[in-house]
């Protein structure tokens, strides 16, 4: 697959850029900006525009709700800085779905929930021929003949170590392909509950899961007593 894949994915390890989290991201923002200047784009009049084009640099993030807004208009502040003018555009959850199936968007917030053991719905994220399938899970319209092979070799893994190996390769393809801006991370789950349940010492891989608690009789007899007192 060498040539049709980027090089990194055989030399370097994934790692997109990091800043100390106090909004100072100069020195991300001058990389960027040599980044677009390689690429044929100057700021004039305060404005990234194309050099050949003249065209100015700019795209709408469609988004189904406004809550997101808060973690898109930092985002856009910043790309600001750089010239670029990126609008955000919150509609209805209808409109959102018809304009999503549609693939009739420039930029919009995505993820992609995946098991331990993923096999052929990996052809709907990232087939070729889902990137032309209306409602299809290929938001990215990635085609690659690459990945698709990759795509085959996870569903035909003859066992688990194989799976993971081929599962890997497919992620290393996915993530040096640049597809995404990833947005936010966070590494727990909050809740608020009631002091009365008992749940399993380890917490899954997939994170909480209430399901798996019961009622444990002595925390909610306890409880029952301390909320009487209270009132």
């Amino acid at each position: 697959m060498r040539g049709q894949i980027p090089d990194e994915v055989f030399t370097k390890e994934y790692n997109p850029p990091k800043t100390d989290g106090t909004g100072n991201i100069r020195e991300n923002l001058r990389k960027a900006a040599d980044l677009l200047k390689q690429a044929g784009w100057s700021v004039k009049a305060g404005k990234l525009v194309n050099d050949k084009t003249g065209e100015p640099f700019s795209f709408e993030i469609l988004l189904s709700d406004p809550t997101y807004e808060r973690a898109t208009l930092p985002f856009v502040k910043n790309l600001e800085r750089l010239g670029i003018e990126a609008r955000v555009r919150s509609v209805d959850t209808a409109q959102y779905q018809r304009r999503t199936d549609d693939f009739d968007f420039d930029m919009t917030i995505d993820s992609w929930g995946q098991s331990e053991s993923p096999g052929n719905e990996q052809r709907d994220m990232w087939g070729i021929e889902a990137a032309d399938h209306k409602g299809s899970r290929n938001s990215t319209g990635i085609k690659s003949k690459a990945i698709d092979t990759l795509i085959e070799a996870v569903i035909a893994a003859p066992d688990r170590k194989a799976l993971v190996t081929r599962v890997n390769a497919l992620d290393r393809v996915l993530q040096w392909s640049f597809l995404v801006v990833p947005q936010f991370y966070i590494a727990v789950d909050r809740l608020a509950y009631w002091d009365k349940f008992g749940r399993p010492a380890v917490t899954p891989k997939q994170g909480v899961q209430i399901d798996m608690w019961w009622v444990d009789k002595d925390k909610a007899a306890s409880l029952d007593q301390r909320r009487a007192q209270a009132k």
